[in-house]
């Protein structure tokens, strides 16, 4: 069997467990770009440590992101292809006390590119010139600053995940980043927003496209451009943190529930049941205020 052979089968074997149509699109994509040219053709069970750095080594230090995630999706194919019997021995693509000893660690050689962000004083002048911004896209960005909620999670929202009376819009666990059921506190202004949208008859999605699915992932981004703003909208979620943490006395683990990132810390996590639901209604709340 060939390594491209292996690859196929092992994203064809994979497909059902991925949330979305991307990441097979994604995994493909890199692999034909870097991984096939050089070893696509050899046989699964000959490749070896300097087929594996001959493919990455032209990318790490340029495509850092992009030669580690391939790095993984190798180690993975080759893991596969020795469960499956067409190779033996150790994985010449694995991290952790094999590769690590030969390349220089990611965190050490990529540049970290923050997503472009508003100053805080900008924001309530943004929000009200797009307030009187017509469309369903300008209302969903506007939601998504509201809630400081993430894109995907914005336009892909539907009706029966909000609850108007308890001010509570309930994203389920699988169309969560860290897979986890996150409950977010809706402010009167995000409360009046919701109730001030069209309703379509057979259509739950609370900001559907024109035609009727889901907004793409360019459409919040190009409300932006055409206001001729220098960020995008997932950094709206650092202005928020940036102005909790600099213009409120909110505890830093009440913002980081808010934006429901991942807690690093396992004991932390592991004691930590609640979701400080009433604490972030409050901020919220006060967060929609100096927005104005």
């Amino acid at each position: 069997m060939t390594f491209e052979t292996a690859c196929l089968a092992l994203i064809d074997a994979k497909s059902d467990e991925w949330r979305n149509a991307k990441h097979r699109a994604q995994w493909t994509a890199s692999l034909e770009a870097y991984a096939y040219p050089l070893i696509g053709k050899l046989q699964v069970g000959d490749i070896g440590q300097a087929h594996v750095l001959n493919v990455l080594q032209p990318i790490w230090k340029d495509k850092t992101e992009t030669a580690n995630r391939l790095r993984g999706r190798i180690e993975q194919v080759l893991d596969w292809a020795r469960v499956r019997g067409f190779r033996e021995g150790e994985n010449p693509a694995r991290w952790r006390g094999h590769l690590d000893k030969l390349l220089p660690a990611p965190t050490k050689i990529a540049r970290v590119v923050h997503h472009r962000a508003l100053a805080i004083d900008a924001m309530p002048g943004f929000m009200a010139d797009l307030h009187q911004r017509k469309g369903i896209s300008p209302r969903a960005l506007e939601f998504l600053v509201l809630t400081a909620a993430r894109s995907g999670e914005v336009r892909g929202a539907t009706w029966t995940e909000i609850d108007m009376d308890a001010a509570v819009w309930t994203v389920p666990a699988e169309r969560m980043k860290a897979h986890k059921e996150h409950r977010v506190p809706l402010s009167s202004q995000a409360l009046a927003l919701l109730s001030d949208l069209p309703r379509i008859e057979g259509n739950e999605l609370v900001f559907p496209a024109p035609r009727g699915g889901v907004l793409s992932d360019m459409t919040l981004t190009a409300v932006m451009r055409r206001m001729e703003l220098d960020a995008v909208p997932h950094g709206m979620r650092s202005t928020f943190r940036d102005w909790a943490a600099e213009r409120t006395n909110y505890p830093r683990e009440v913002a980081e529930m808010a934006l429901a990132h991942t807690i690093g810390n396992a004991v932390e996590a592991a004691y930590r049941r609640g979701d400080l639901f009433a604490k972030r209604a409050e901020m919220m709340a006060a967060w929609a205020v100096f927005l104005g």
